[in-house]
């Protein structure tokens, strides 16, 4: 308690010294007098995938009651971070898009190990894109079980590099290059934040921003060991679909993996694929699928469910919802195929990764907010709308939603029954987009683009 009461007065940290480089392509560094990482177990305040736990529930029960905010510390990095910051034991782990992930110590954010994973890709370099430099974008993910920290890196020669990072030392134990199934390389981007589930880690694709190219969404399942064979879903369309929201794959009820895809190339039957739920094996094989009645208007007009990752609630129901609006409730155990869904309505324009407490979910919304969305007796009905800036992707803990507007770099505590701010604190630092907060004790970690922030919040 005493160490988390430091991390809540610390200022600005200063930056670690780091030094001896290991061999091979991958470089790690490690700053001097540094202590030992070696949780074998994830703790209570640990964060240690996108949005907590394999769910992406998005909620930690163990965070301490919201209180006013402050800046704790401020970490300037490498690169922008767009994936979420990850907690275990006494770091706080990111990865950048200049493909490094950094140990960082998590009461005064000073560098404790680096891992330069290769050289990332220019944006001059792309068919299209958004991100400059492209380097490590999907959130990385912690396995307890080989104490390593897993990312993806898009470095020169458009090659996808899967590594594994001892949590203790920084050391890259290996580097595994993850070729993408549809054979685009150069237009395929790994955005989705990383799954780890019966002892593989799961990479889903998408394209880049503006859709260039003849790529096709997909999924790589590879052994948490480094070595073994892959196995992989290409989603069965002509091009496109792809399977880039932040949330990435989440792991369900007796390891089902569930994705969202975008828009695919048909727009008349039959169907192919695309805008839809899909609930994928541990092996990858499609177990069941969902789309809605308007899949092919949602294609021709880019208003597929591709752009938020399916929300699982404990009941075993999944709301999922896209660019055109409209949450679909579904079976999580039956999809129900094409027209599918148990209910229906209008919710909002999501985008990112939403957050699950109970039977209510809260839906980052594209068009405007935050919206919590009650699913009770299997219909869907909106409880409330959260400032209309504030439209990243949500996390729950300590009686608050905390969610970023990207834009301006604020970060905003929401009441959790009816949405109002109780309290916001502006960030210094843009955001990237869809950016979302971990929560670890007191502490709330966000990712900029410069590095990461992380506030006092209890």
């Amino acid at each position: 308690m005493l160490a988390i009461a430091v991390a809540g007065c610390a200022g600005t940290a200063t930056p670690g010294t780091v030094a001896t480089p290991a061999p091979g392509t991958a470089r790690s560094s490690t700053a001097a007098g540094t202590a030992r990482y070696t949780p074998a177990t994830t703790g209570a305040w640990d964060w240690p995938v996108y949005h907590h736990d394999p769910a992406r529930s998005g909620y930690a029960a163990a965070t301490l009651p919201a209180g006013p905010l402050s800046i704790a510390w401020t970490r300037r990095l490498d690169g922008a971070v767009y994936g979420q910051p990850l907690a275990i034991g006494g770091l706080v782990i990111v990865a950048t898009e200049g493909d490094s992930v950094y140990g960082l110590d998590r009461t005064t954010g000073a560098v404790r190990w680096r891992a330069h994973l290769g050289t990332p890709v220019p944006l001059s370099s792309l068919p299209c894109g958004d991100i400059d430099p492209l380097g490590i974008t999907g959130t990385p993910v912690y396995s307890p079980a080989t104490g390593l920290v897993y990312a993806v890196a898009e470095t020169a020669g458009y090659r996808h590099m899967l590594a594994g990072v001892s949590i203790t030392s920084g050391r890259v134990r290996f580097m595994r290059d993850i070729p993408t199934p549809d054979g685009q390389p150069r237009f395929d981007q790994q955005r989705a934040a990383l799954a780890l589930a019966g002892g593989r880690v799961y990479v889903a694709f998408g394209g880049l921003d503006g859709d260039c190219g003849q790529y096709r969404g997909s999924v790589v399942g590879a052994p948490a060991s480094g070595s073994g064979p892959l196995v992989s879903y290409l989603v069965p369309t002509a091009r496109g679909g792809g399977i880039w929201a932040t949330g990435g794959p989440v792991v369900g009820p007796g390891g089902t993996i569930y994705v969202s895809i975008g828009n695919g190339a048909a727009t008349q039957a039959p169907f192919d694929g695309s805008d839809s739920v899909t609930a994928l094996s541990a092996d990858l094989h499609r177990a069941g699928i969902f789309a809605p009645a308007v899949w092919a208007a949602d294609n021709a007009a880019d208003l597929d469910l591709g752009s938020m990752s399916p929300a699982v609630l404990p009941s075993g129901l999944i709301l999922a919802a896209g660019k055109r609006g409209t949450g679909y409730l579904l079976d999580g155990s039956r999809l129900g195929g094409v027209a599918g869904q148990a209910a229906a309505a209008q919710v909002c324009q999501a985008y990112g990764g939403p957050s699950v407490r109970g039977t209510v979910a809260y839906i980052p919304c594209g068009d405007g907010g935050t919206a919590a969305v009650d699913t009770a007796g299997r219909r869907i009905h909106v409880l409330w709308r959260g400032p209309p800036t504030a439209a990243g992707s949500p996390v729950l803990g300590g009686g608050a939603v905390w969610v970023t507007d990207w834009g301006a770099g604020t970060l905003y505590q929401l009441d959790m029954a009816t949405g109002h701010v109780r309290h916001q604190i502006a960030l210094g630092s843009p955001l990237p987009h869809f950016a979302s907060p971990s929560l670890s004790g007191r502490l709330v970690l966000i990712g900029t683009m410069s590095g990461v922030v992380a506030v006092s919040g209890a």
